[in-house]
């Protein structure tokens, strides 16, 4: 039996989920440009070929190591298409959009339609596949993770210590890490907002910017020559996410499409969860979050089903080809169609930014890896239950939902079941509810 090949995205420094430094050479000496009383002429040219001039508004104020930080984080940017992405971006704001159709019925697997045979077919068809080396899985690992004190942290731990973490005994061959990419913040007329007079303010740009991570991290072509045709993709902030899932594998190669996920139903109309639709009629699958539904589509009731119309929800749980990764991955030196995905499907979201004048409002760009499913040639959903599969982590414990409490009453009740469903019995009795609610 071959081993399963486990790919982590991380945050832009190096560290999982954190903001713990970033690994980097040692620094140098400042460049003779930084020691110049201007800046750097052609620099300062192709910034203001793009409206962004503004970056070096504070030059005389820096010494010649800030200047030398200043150039270098403007030079690595790539100019020309982080101005796409904005100007396309605000462009894109309030454009006219296909009209909003339920899924049809046809490409859910619902839980009761499901057969014992299809279920023993495809757990097997998915164990064989894993046993073969031909599935990976994808952990979108970066951002925040909450304690059990109710307080924010980051795991402060490098890819090269959780390697050497006592008891893991893990193959750094088949265990990788590999970091998402960040976009400069702008102000709301598309200016850079610079946290520092020396360093543009950024953000990470979304787990919709894993796609041209994995590309540039070399991790797609890692793949192929490890014989892998499936990857399973999942968020660290589910505690029953069942990795790897046999049967969700299976039932993805028997159904031979390019993208899948697993959904829930909704659990009440108002729930302020994403939902799959399909844009235009015979239009692809795509996500609309909530914020984006028009009140009344929330309540609406499919007559024959007796459900609501929009109920499958985006739980974050896919499943790709590594085809199709690649067509997202490269598509932009390619195709218009592609172009289009790879920078005009950021999303701008409002925040507040720290500047060099204390927290401003201002604008992050983000991506959003179920972006992709538009795209998708063809895209199977699978239902699973929420109360196996799905117990978020989202806020701290505290809060009235979607905390670590929460999520730790939701398996245990799991736990629980099995236990009783196996002929067991449970010596202490499983609240109903957690204590903080």
């Amino acid at each position: 039996m071959k081993e399963l090949m486990v790919v982590s995205e991380v945050t832009t420094n190096g560290v999982v989920g954190g903001r713990c430094g970033i690994i980097g050479a040692a620094a140098s000496a400042p460049s003779a440009a930084a020691a110049s009383a201007t800046p750097p002429q052609a620099l300062l040219e192709r910034l203001k070929d793009y409206g962004q001039e503004d970056a070096f508004a504070l030059w005389d104020e820096l010494s010649p190591e800030e200047r030398d930080l200043l150039v270098r984080d403007i030079q690595g940017l790539d100019l020309a298409r982080v101005d796409r992405i904005i100007r396309c971006s605000f462009r894109s704001q309030g454009a006219p959009t296909p009209a909003i159709e339920p899924v049809p019925e046809t490409s859910v697997s619902t839980v009761e339609e499901r057969t014992m045979e299809e279920r023993e077919r495809w757990w097997k068809m998915g164990l064989k596949a894993i046993s073969e080396g031909r599935l990976a899985v994808l952990l979108l690992s970066g951002g925040q993770v909450l304690d059990s004190h109710q307080e924010n942290h980051y795991f402060n731990c490098k890819p090269s210590e959780f390697y050497a973490s006592k008891g893991l005994q893990l193959n750094q061959m088949i265990v990788t890490f590999f970091q998402q990419g960040t976009i400069p913040c702008v102000s709301k007329d598309g200016r850079f907002i610079m946290e520092t007079p020396n360093k543009l303010a950024k953000s990470p740009d979304g787990n919709g910017g894993v796609y041209s991570a994995l590309k540039s991290s070399k991790l797609l072509e890692d793949m192929a020559k490890r014989g892998v045709r499936y990857v399973d993709c999942y968020g660290v902030d589910n505690a029953l996410v069942r990795v790897a899932d046999p049967t969700f594998v299976g039932y993805f190669i028997d159904k031979g499409v390019a993208s899948a996920a697993k959904v829930v139903r909704k659990a009440y109309p108002q729930e302020q969860v994403g939902v799959f639709v399909r844009r235009g009629r015979g239009g692809p699958l795509s996500v609309l979050e909530y914020g984006e539904m028009d009140p009344s589509m929330t309540l609406e009731i499919n007559q024959i089903t007796g459900r609501l119309r929009f109920c499958w929800s985006n739980v974050c749980l896919h499943m790709f080809t590594l085809d199709f990764l690649n067509q997202v991955a490269h598509g932009l030196e390619k195709d218009s169609m592609w172009k289009f995905y790879c920078e005009c499907s950021y999303h701008l979201a409002e925040k507040r930014i720290p500047s060099v004048n204390g927290y401003t409002a201002g604008l992050k760009l983000e991506q959003f890896i179920f972006d992709a499913f538009s795209y998708a040639p063809s895209t199977a959903l699978f239902e699973v239950l929420r109360e196996e599969e799905f117990a978020p982590v989202k806020n701290a414990n505290g809060s009235t939902y979607d905390t670590p409490d929460t999520a730790r009453l939701l398996v245990l009740r799991l736990h629980s079941r099995w236990v009783v469903a196996a002929g067991g019995f449970l010596t202490h009795s499983v609240p109903l509810y957690a204590t903080a609610l």
